[in-house]
């Protein structure tokens, strides 16, 4: 069986490696380039609503 040592020693280990993972993904996502989304942003158009159609409501008048 484990012994209590070792089941500190492992949880230890995995809380320190998420730890570190955690950092390292956020030092990633912070120094990336956002140039592929600024481009993607530029050539897309925003869509155009078609016009209602039907009968028109008396809140408005």
């Amino acid at each position: 069986m484990i012994s209590d040592d070792d089941l500190y020693r492992l949880a230890i280990f995995l809380g320190s490696v998420a730890m570190v993972l955690i950092v390292v993904y956020h030092f990633f996502e912070v120094n990336s380039e956002d140039s592929a989304l600024a481009e993607k942003a530029v050539k897309v158009q925003p869509a155009q609503q078609a016009p209602a159609v039907g009968k028109q409501s008396n809140v408005a008048k």
